[in-house]
């Protein structure tokens, strides 16, 4: 069949499955360019099919020539409905691998369940031994605890207040104004409940009780904080409450993991195009100016330039030199030093105040944002006929 982008409200339906393919080899092609490095030899990634996960893991892999175990839970095609792009991309990535001569294996699952953490430690057990790291990227609107069977999900909302902005449409470029009531009480708990630290607590647990955790291992989970143009929204609202929960578990892991020689770090990385990003009122519009800022100060990475500085240059290096691995006050790696840079605000915020319909295209890289949003999903890449008839 022919693939065309099935756009709804800045969420993509569909995804190209050689897209998503050419996504991961320029992926794997950046890190080779950039040459091997010392770093992680058993690596698991929960959450290893897109974003920062899937750079994680490639960066790991053909980096480092690691052992990985990556976790996604994805949907294969049915009939004319095609797979998610993360179903496509960690096929394309097992491919990859298997041609580099990589040990590899994929869990397709739902990774809250005891079930899958079981099958998890099996293979590290099979295939590693012992994890020297443990990435932590899942994405879920959804979480059902393994021991009760109740079901939370996470809300995007402000708290205390409403919340009133501007959004950018993905597909038209179109400004709009965007409003969100605050949250209920239930609905802050629910979603520290799917998108804080608890999961990622279970899953090292799950790993030291079957002995499958190195002595010197490191776990990293992810984060974001942004500008104040964003606060009321994501860090002071629900998700932000997530996050601070995320970031006392890693506190709390990295006192556990010391006593090992391993630490428990989490990441606060670059506000990039993401499934997630794109449907956050007032986030894609920041994005677009983001990236024409950066982009002409030259200090714009996407998520496998991130992450590739992260475990080299911020991580591995660093502990090869026996150096301390560089945190701010509340002991988080801050990969979003170039986007908070006081120029790159300055001049994000100046734009911001001044944008419209008719400056828009001078002051926001619209462009660059709707390429990344449609390349995520294996669309709009040069090298792919999207006239073409093909296997989904």
């Amino acid at each position: 069949m022919i693939v065309k982008p099935m756009i709804r409200n800045n969420i993509c339906m569909n995804a190209h499955p050689a897209g998503c393919r050419e996504n991961v080899r320029r992926q794997i092609a950046y890190v080779r360019e950039q040459g091997p490095f010392e770093g992680p030899k058993n690596v698991v990634v929960i959450g290893a099919s897109g974003g920062y996960g899937l750079a994680s893991r490639i960066v790991a892999a053909f980096g480092a020539g690691a052992k990985t175990i990556g976790v996604s839970f994805e949907t294969p095609a049915k009939g004319s409905r095609t797979a998610s792009a993360g179903w496509y991309q960690d096929q394309a990535f097992r491919e990859e691998a298997e041609k580099a001569g990589l040990v590899h294996r994929s869990f397709i699952g739902d990774a809250f369940s005891h079930e899958t953490k079981s099958q998890v430690v099996e293979a590290v057990k099979e295939l590693m031994g012992q994890a020297d790291l443990v990435v932590y990227s899942l994405a879920s609107g959804v979480r059902v605890d393994p021991d009760t069977g109740e079901m939370y999900r996470s809300s995007l909302k402000p708290i205390g207040k409403r919340y009133e902005s501007v959004s950018l449409d993905g597909k038209s470029g179109e400004l709009k104004p965007a409003a969100i009531d605050p949250a209920t009480d239930e609905e802050i708990e629910q979603t520290v409940k799917v998108m804080g630290g608890e999961d990622w607590n279970l899953w090292i647990d799950a790993f030291e009780d079957a002995g499958v955790l190195a002595d010197n291992a490191i776990t990293l989970a992810y984060s974001y904080i942004g500008p104040d143009i964003t606060f009321p929204l994501y860090r002071d609202g629900t998700i932000g409450r997530a996050k601070e929960h995320l970031e006392e578990t890693a506190r709390t892991l990295d006192r556990r993991m010391r006593e090992r020689g391993g630490h428990a770090w989490v990441s606060v990385n670059k506000a990039l195009v993401t499934r997630a990003s794109s449907v956050i009122p007032a986030v894609p519009l920041y994005l677009a100016i983001l990236y024409r800022v950066m982009k002409e100060m030259n200090l714009h990475e996407g998520t496998i330039e991130q992450m590739y500085r992260l475990m080299n240059d911020r991580i591995y290096s660093q502990l090869a030199d026996g150096a301390t691995v560089p945190v701010d006050e509340e002991d988080r790696i801050r990969m979003d030093d170039w986007e908070m840079r006081d120029d790159v605000q300055t001049a994000v915020r100046t734009a911001w105040d001044s944008v419209n319909e008719e400056n828009l295209a001078q002051l926001a890289d619209l462009e660059g944002f709707q390429r990344d949003f449609l390349q995520i999903h294996g669309f709009d890449f040069d090298s792919v006929d999207y006239e073409a008839d093909i296997e989904v």
